[in-house]
């Protein structure tokens, strides 16, 4: 079994389509996360949704267009969504920790020294960490035409594996994993199991973006993908609707795409 595991949650899990927090999904990932760190893995969960959060929280009819009014629902939203897997991740006798990111964080190498030993500090006092990019602060995921290093929670989930030195990346989604043609439109479309490079074939695969809710797509999970792989940490895109899955996931077998890394 891998001893650390990096688990990327998006925004389209954690809300509902019709608007509202899923209260369902959030306890079922918390049970599972719970078991498999009860199971001796030490678990790290990287969790978008601090907009979509707030959004809902202000009672907004949908995400703010202004950075400014983003930022501010990101504010709002992080706290909310800390609230709740606290209680959630509480019910299992868990503690977490809060980690928010930003570009200087992990490009400067003083600070990324300093993060590696605080992530090393959290999970052997066995907490779980919670990580998000600081939104209310970063402007890297939610402003585009800037140079960014995170810039999208799949980026920051394999830079936090990095820096985590973790045996395993799982990026939970809406889509079972990578698919030889888009499966909303062709209903032919295949499901690729594994995949050990990341070539120009296996680019043009990727699609456009995530949901409304979210800034996501398979082209961030791809390069997710790459930078997971050149550090030698094995990556899974699995669906989120199938939360028991990772515990196959965890012990190698077939679940979603598996981005398999060189030793």
């Amino acid at each position: 079994m891998a001893q650390r595991i990096v688990v990327k949650v998006g925004t389209s899990t954690l809300l509902r389509e019709s608007g509202g927090v899923n209260f369902r999904e959030m306890d079922a990932l918390a049970r599972v996360l719970s078991d498999l760190k009860n199971m001796g893995s030490k678990i790290i969960l990287v969790s978008s949704g601090a907009i979509g959060v707030g959004t809902v929280k202000l009672g907004l009819p949908k995400r703010p267009a202004e950075l400014r009014r983003k930022q501010a629902a990101a504010a709002v939203g992080q706290c909310e969504l800390m609230h709740l897997y606290d209680k959630f991740f509480g019910e299992y006798s868990q503690t977490v920790a809060q980690i928010l990111l930003t570009d200087a964080d992990v490009e400067d190498p003083h600070r990324r020294e300093h993060l590696t030993g605080t992530f090393d500090a959290i999970l052997d006092m066995g907490v779980i960490p919670v990580v998000n990019e600081n939104d209310s602060v970063s402007s890297s995921e939610i402003e585009t035409g800037s140079r960014k290093v995170l810039g999208d929670n799949d980026t920051l989930s394999a830079i936090v594996a990095g820096l985590c030195r973790a045996d395993l990346l799982v990026l939970l989604s809406d889509i079972d994993g990578l698919y030889d043609a888009d499966p909303r439109k062709d209903p032919a479309a295949q499901l690729i199991p594994r995949v050990t490079a990341i070539t120009p074939e296996i680019e043009a695969l990727a699609g456009g973006g995530g949901t409304k809710w979210g800034t996501g797509g398979m082209a961030t999970k791809l390069s997710a993908a790459r930078y997971a792989m050149e550090k030698g940490i094995d990556m899974v895109i699995a669906n989120s609707d199938k939360l028991d899955a990772l515990y196959d996931i965890v012990e190698g077998k077939p679940v979603g795409t598996r981005f398999t890394a060189k030793a």
